[in-house]
């Protein structure tokens, strides 16, 4: 099982790939795409931004693996789990 440390490492190397995919300036037309990329994020934010500090970081990892997927369509995932 990979350390905390490197799972957190991994999860913000996958934002940074996402920003820069959607900074890049192209023409992001795909909404059918973009709504599900921006909802899984979303999620994941909501979950780091606990006021209690209780987050999960399987469900945060999982969320951006699948904002990551979807945006770089390597493969087909279930977006609504």
């Amino acid at each position: 099982m990979q350390s905390e440390k490197l799972r957190l490492r991994n999860i913000q190397h996958l934002a940074h790939e996402i920003t820069d995919e959607m900074n890049r300036g192209g023409e992001l037309t795909h909404l059918e795409t973009l709504i599900p990329v921006i909802d899984n994020l979303s999620h994941a934010i909501g979950d780091l931004t606990d006021s209690y500090g209780q987050y999960s970081l399987d469900y945060v990892e999982e969320k951006v693996k699948n904002a990551h997927t979807l945006l770089f369509n390597k493969e087909k995932i279930n977006v609504y789990l």
